[in-house]
């Protein structure tokens, strides 16, 4: 661009900054469904382009998301006006993607300082121990924690296996996804419920049940599976990772680091502060400030305190974080208008999806309220997603902790463990599959890891509507 218009263009944005504090949220049911095109097009750009065109993907991911990105927000502007465009823009950015991205930063960075030395060996009882241990982790310091302190060590386990993608496409299932929904600390999706206002043990108290199903009928099919490709491959002749004495932790000064995330995110959802800033219609409340300034003070604390050895050995590479930051800002953003649809409910775009979770006599159907909550975050961000359905239930935590428990029970559960079902149900899925990657572990395309999803999950997602929510 000239550089004369590029002045022209960013003093015109700057104009409108101050109107984008008065613009008003718009009205998601007077969009048409053509308006989900950019949100479609990334999807389908993350599943087909690295199959279709692996080369161009690796290089221009990035700039793929920002075509798409900029394919809703150029027309949107054109139709809503700048400062309306810009405050949803704004609002993607402060509320939804910073902060996201801020989280995820901090456990990433905090548990790639941390290397587990020692040449575990990836036998099916060893892979499934680890499997449930991540479970476990996972919802006190999150699926992206768990899965970012335990990935490494399972893929360098199985290091001397020939075929390791299935043990990785398991942890996904079992750590990046289901072992998070016992407490709000474990998934977004359940912090926002806390924040709305369900009290912080409540998932643990309705949920146990469901998540230990699924984790004991995956852990189970996982170890078969495992035992049966262990007995027909063997291992190889050499073991890249050479035997030591014992398992010792190196970086271990990463686990209070760990801890101090944790209370962060405690912190910023227990403490209520009536001090809020308006950043151009966005409100930003002080506890999430406080948080978001605390993890990147972790962060950095982690990158300075954490020896260039212990990054070396686990092969820290910020590529997998730099892919997951790229492509999540194309979805936050497109995602916008079909959030705005979904929000319109019965008389919205996609009416019919807000429709279907309701009887006849108006009550609400669990069974519905599962499927609907968890095929949308398959592929939405389940966190959004979450809340379409919390408040298409009423809102109300205190109703929907007692009278309505079953209905929140089975958002809650559809929004978490139906992020395992494809790649971009959940943050953590494509941060593993990237690591996965760049430790040489062929993993299934997108469409090869959802033929995983439906083979193994979907029959069990059947059998828990019919024990739980019926």
């Amino acid at each position: 661009m000239h550089p004369i218009r590029a002045r022209a263009a960013l003093a015109a944005l700057l104009l409108a900054l101050p109107a984008m504090a008065q613009a008003a949220d718009f009205d998601g049911a007077s969009l048409s469904p053509l308006w989900a095109v950019p949100f479609a097009g990334i999807l389908l750009s993350i599943a087909l382009m690295p199959m279709l065109a692996p080369a161009f993907w690796h290089h221009h991911f990035g700039k793929v998301a920002a075509g798409w990105a900029l394919a809703f927000l150029l027309p949107f502007a054109a139709t809503f006006g700048v400062p309306m465009a810009g405050a949803q823009l704004v609002h993607a950015l402060v509320a939804e993607y910073i902060p996201f991205i801020i989280l995820l930063t901090a456990l990433f960075t905090v548990a790639g300082g941390i290397y587990i030395r020692g040449n575990l060996h990836g036998s099916p009882a060893l892979n499934t121990g680890l499997l449930a241990t991540g479970a476990v982790l996972a919802s006190f310091m999150g699926t992206t924690g768990a899965s970012m302190l335990l990935i490494r060590p399972l893929i360098r386990a199985n290091d001397n296996r020939r075929h390791k993608a299935h043990v990785v496409v398991f942890f996904i299932f079992i750590v990046s996804n289901i072992g998070g929904s016992l407490t709000p600390l474990g998934d977004p999706p359940l912090f926002l419920g806390f924040l709305k206002g369900v009290s912080f043990g409540w998932t643990v108290q309705h949920l146990w049940m469901e998540t230990g199903f699924m984790l004991a009928a995956l852990l189970a099919v996982f170890y078969v599976l495992d035992r049966f490709i262990f007995k027909e491959e063997g291992v190889l002749p050499v073991d890249p990772t050479p035997d030591t004495r014992g398992i010792a932790f190196e970086g271990a000064h990463n686990f209070w680091l760990l801890g101090a995330i944790v209370a962060l995110v405690l912190m910023s959802g227990l403490w209520k502060s009536g001090v809020s800033f308006d950043v151009y219609g966005t409100p930003v409340g002080l506890p999430g400030l406080v948080r978001d300034a605390g993890l990147v003070g972790v962060t950095l604390l982690s990158l300075r305190i954490t020896s260039r050895e212990v990054h070396a050995a686990n092969q820290f590479s910020w590529a997998p974080m730099a892919e997951v930051a790229k492509l999540f800002a194309g979805i936050f953003l497109t995602i916008v208008p079909v959030i705005a649809m979904l929000r319109a409910g019965a008389s919205g775009p996609f009416g019919a999806v807000v429709s279907l979770v309701t009887g006849p006599d108006g009550a609400p159907l669990p069974a519905m309220y599962f499927w609907a909550t968890g095929l949308l975050s398959s592929f939405l961000d389940n966190a959004p997603t979450y809340l379409v359905f919390f408040n298409t239930a009423g809102g109300d935590p205190q109703v929907l902790m007692t009278a309505l428990a079953p209905t929140l029970a089975a958002i809650s559960a559809g929004a978490v463990f139906m992020g395992a079902n494809s790649y971009i149900g959940n943050a953590p899925n494509l941060m593993v599959k990237a690591i996965a990657e760049d430790r040489g572990v062929r993993m299934p395309s997108f469409f090869g890891y959802m033929a995983w999803s439906c083979a193994v999950l979907v029959p069990l997602f059947v059998v828990l509507t019919f024990v739980f929510f019926r």
